[in-house]
């Protein structure tokens, strides 16, 4: 499926990006490839929330790699803390909580965990 948002787009919701539309385009079409497989069989879920979470991904991608956002700054002496943890996914960034408020299937937020699994044992 052909992508659905645009570099300017995306740029629109990070303040000071400045990044080159070639590498913001790069992440469109990584985003892109995950909204396709997470919701390929998903027939409820519309076009424009389709495209507004394939922004917002898009913008949780920048964030995550080139424009981390700062939750504390200091001048003397330097010092700066970034809003998020590793390993928190979508929930890192302030855009990728937004992918999950726009996912109404939430199927964004059980992107990449297993499914339990119980094995019966047979008594002896």
């Amino acid at each position: 499926m052909a992508v659905r948002t645009t570099a300017t787009e995306v740029k629109q919701l990070i303040e000071g990006c400045d990044t080159s539309d070639s590498i913001v385009s790069a992440m469109i079409t990584s985003a892109s490839a995950i909204v396709d497989q997470v919701f390929e069989d998903d027939e409820d879920i519309g076009d424009v929330l389709l495209e507004e979470i394939e922004r917002w991904l898009t913008a949780h991608m920048l964030a995550s790699s080139l424009w981390r956002t700062a939750s504390d700054e200091e001048v003397g002496d330097g010092r700066v803390k970034y809003t998020g943890q590793w390993g928190m996914k979508l929930e890192s960034t302030p855009y990728g909580q937004m992918v999950l408020t726009l996912d109404t299937t939430g199927k964004m937020a059980k992107m990449g965990k297993s499914g339990a699994m119980i094995t019966a044992i047979e008594s002896f």
